[in-house]
């Protein structure tokens, strides 16, 4: 199989900047981040992809114009964000004190998705790709919803996530090796 799966991270937001978990919402770009949505055209050469999918958050929506995807661009309600609930727009070290040793792939969020529902979206994202296209596919969303699909993808339980670091405005690309599911390359960034 040569299928590829690339997943973009949205460009940088005042709370990706501060490590706030941003997951409703909707923040637009820094002026870094739009530059660095920008750069990613380059990354991308001349590739072409038979489908495209956004979250419908601006910040990747506004990543995929900038990268020069939106003409073909459509909108995937299931790339969205995991929904953290109460902890929305706080830091892990502002949970951390509230309770101490907390871990989101652990312990989640109060009012929020669970790991396994984040899961559950991702696989359906997976399933829509292996249903509609057999060639490649870009995915632009946001950092743990993209970790959770890759660990979907090879298979993992949702919460092997944690194992998989992913800065803004990178490309990451999953495919095949022989019959087997796998990283092709992470964490692209110019």
């Amino acid at each position: 199989m040569s299928r590829e799966i690339w997943l973009i991270r949205h460009g940088e937001t005042e709370w990706s900047l501060s490590g706030a978990h941003t997951g409703s919402t909707d923040l637009p770009l820094t002026a870094e981040g739009e530059r660095k949505a920008r750069a990613l055209h380059d990354l991308f050469g001349d590739h072409q992809f038979s489908l495209v999918l956004t979250s419908p958050l601006a910040r990747a929506r506004r990543t995929c114009e900038l990268a020069g995807f939106s003409e073909h661009a459509q909108i995937e309600p299931r790339l969205a964000e995991w929904n953290y609930g109460d902890y929305e727009g706080k830091t892990t070290q502002q949970i951390q004190q509230m309770r101490p040793g907390w871990s989101l792939f652990r312990d989640g969020v109060p009012n929020g998705e669970t790991v396994g529902q984040v899961g559950q979206r991702a696989e359906a994202v997976i399933e829509r790709i292996l249903a509609e296209t057999e060639g490649d596919v870009a995915l632009f969303a946001h950092g743990h919803i993209l970790r959770i699909l890759t660990a979907m993808w090879l298979g993992l339980p949702a919460e092997a996530a944690r194992f998989f670091a992913l800065g803004t405005a990178s490309i990451s690309r999953l495919g095949y090796e022989h019959e087997y599911r796998v990283i092709l390359s992470w964490n692209r960034q110019r």
